[in-house]
């Protein structure tokens, strides 16, 4: 069973201005398809084909022999991930549970604010941020590359892609700008909660 491409879950000038329709078009037609198209290459004819997203990545992370497999299955579940971490008239804070979980956790919906996005500005090369709950706590926590929090005893909340690829044809290289603007303009809080929700 091969591995496709998800849809978007919105038109690709839904995010405009803030994350336009060119940027969308090539993260998600071409880096994202890529991911797509070399995992059903590296996984042709192996166990690993009849297996779903999250298996293969789960069943490949730490082994340096199947890299390859990890790095595209992750970088798939990542960016539809992300996708998903965004919604149109998105931003601003949340609402509810999330909300008192985040000041129970981070002191202030700002205090988490300002630790979501020096994870993601500093984070060196590319990656990601991630708002996730673990044992009962919300934290932020930042990956490396393909790295992903599924193979954590975590449950990831919403996440913010940092490769430059994901806002250099918008924001060139002021990623905090992109950051900011994630927060004000784009996050999806529903998902989050939703996500929140699940995880308990």
């Amino acid at each position: 069973m091969a591995i496709e491409l998800p849809a978007l879950p919105y038109a690709d000038t839904a995010l405009e201005p803030h994350y336009s329709a060119r940027t969308l078009s090539f993260h998600h037609g071409k880096h994202h398809a890529a991911y797509v198209t070399n995992l059903n290459k590296l996984i042709a004819g192996t166990d690993l084909e009849s297996k779903s997203l999250e298996q293969i990545i789960k069943a490949v992370a730490g082994d340096s022999t199947k890299a390859g497999v990890f790095n595209n299955a992750a970088q798939i579940w990542n960016h539809t991930f992300f996708w998903h971490s965004m919604k149109p008239a998105g931003g601003g804070a949340p609402a509810g549970e999330l909300a008192a979980r985040i000041d129970a956790s981070f002191g202030s919906f700002a205090a988490f604010a300002e630790q979501f996005k020096n994870s993601a500005a500093t984070r060196f090369g590319s990656g990601w941020a991630w708002l996730v709950a673990d044992a009962g706590q919300l934290k932020v926590i930042s990956t490396a590359n393909a790295e992903t929090p599924l193979t954590q005893a975590v449950t990831p909340l919403v996440t913010v892609d940092v490769w430059e690829h994901a806002y250099y044809l918008d924001y060139q290289n002021r990623r905090p700008d992109f950051v900011q603007s994630f927060l004000d303009n784009l996050v999806n809080w529903d998902f989050a909660a939703a996500n929140l929700a699940k995880a308990g």
